[in-house]
């Protein structure tokens, strides 16, 4: 569900090829901005591991050793790959078109961390990617330590593995071993959702991105099951996922709510523990009356809870309503699309909120 993010800039995918070894010093200038030496060459190292990990699909592909489980799956990336570029005109570039094994189940593990009695992020600015809210390692005992250090200073501290990332553009991403478990469809939504971020994106404003990936996903994903005369995907899961998001986003309210008002902390903390109590509640009734009992979110749900668990929903949703009016007001034409969201995402933020709302309000 997480992602970490650079800059977009198509024109650097020769220095992928040609600059290789200069890698892990262009990483490190890309992703520094604030924290120490030691962060930053963790970054450069993970990213350099990744590159040079990476093998050509058509290489895999020819290859009488590959495992024919994975065979299948790159074949099938293969097949979504062309149609993100030639039907979703997304960017047509080497991008998920290679592969690489990571010997573990994430590529990264992202830290998220909040004030006690706060929803807003502890944001980590970067010169080029912008501020976003949490920090990104590749090593998951790197990350339990960063998120110690700030349990510590008295902060609410969330770490979440992360299956896959785009780099927006910069390098060559691959598609990962740790998206070869997923089924089919779910590797094809994030081939496009990915890509989006690489045909546009707005430094500092991480809502605007996800929203506008993830319809880019969502529609893409629509289209891709007709053009191979499938039904139209099961409801069951997407309207439960919806389902669990309003709930988590009624108790960030709640909790905005009870934060901004005029108790002591003392009986805030106290409101905060009910409130995440509620939460559990409510989701355990919506769980057995209307699921049946699936218990898909009961590891996320009763695990330690924390406002920082609740930062990254609402950044994959918020906008999603607003990009599908802008897509009908294009008549369907993706190229059109596009130049009207850059254009959108050109205006100063207040203007751009501003009229995210009015599309919102269309019917």
């Amino acid at each position: 569900m997480f992602r970490l993010f650079l800059l977009q800039r198509s024109g650097h995918r020769a220095l992928d090829r040609v600059f290789s070894p200069f890698v892990p010093l262009l990483a490190a200038l890309l992703l520094s901005g604030c924290g120490s030496l030691g962060y930053y060459g963790q970054l450069a190292e993970g990213q350099w591991q990744l590159l040079r990990a990476r093998q050509p699909v058509e290489h895999m592909l020819a290859d009488p050793a590959t495992d024919e489980r994975l065979r299948q799956r790159l074949l099938h990336a293969e097949q979504a790959r062309t149609f993100a570029s030639e039907h979703l005109k997304l960017p047509d570039n080497r991008s998920y078109r290679v592969y690489a094994d990571l010997g573990r189940p994430y590529v990264v593990w992202n830290v998220f961390a909040t004030p006690e009695l706060s929803l807003q992020p502890v944001t980590h600015c970067f010169p080029i990617a912008g501020c976003v809210a949490y920090r990104g390692y590749y090593r998951q005992g790197a990350a339990r330590g960063a998120a110690a250090l700030m349990r510590e200073e008295g902060l609410d501290v969330y770490v979440g593995g992360v299956e896959a990332y785009s780099t927006l553009g910069w390098f060559d991403d691959p598609i990962l071993s740790s998206m070869v478990g997923w089924g089919e469809e779910r590797l094809a939504t994030l081939i496009f959702h990915e890509l989006a971020h690489q045909r546009f994106y707005v430094k500092d404003d991480t809502e605007f991105n996800e929203s506008f990936a993830t319809f880019v996903e969502q529609e893409g994903t629509r289209q891709w099951r007709m053009a191979r005369g499938l039904a139209a995907a099961h409801e069951d899961g997407a309207r439960q996922r919806e389902q669990f998001i309003r709930l988590v986003l009624a108790s960030r309210e709640r909790l905005q709510a009870i934060y901004a008002g005029t108790l002591a902390d003392a009986d805030k903390r106290v409101a905060k523990q009910a409130e995440f109590a509620r939460l559990r509640r409510e989701y355990r009734e919506l769980r057995d009356r209307d699921w049946a009992g699936d218990r898909r979110y009961d590891a996320w749900v009763y695990g330690p809870m924390s406002n920082a668990k609740l930062l990254p929903f609402g950044l994959y949703d918020q906008w999603v309503p607003a990009f599908a009016a802008l897509f009908r007001e294009a008549g369907g034409d993706w190229s059109m699309f596009y130049q009207r969201v850059e254009h959108l995402g050109q205006q100063p933020i207040d203007q751009r909120k501003a009229a995210l709302q009015r599309l919102m309000a269309q019917p």
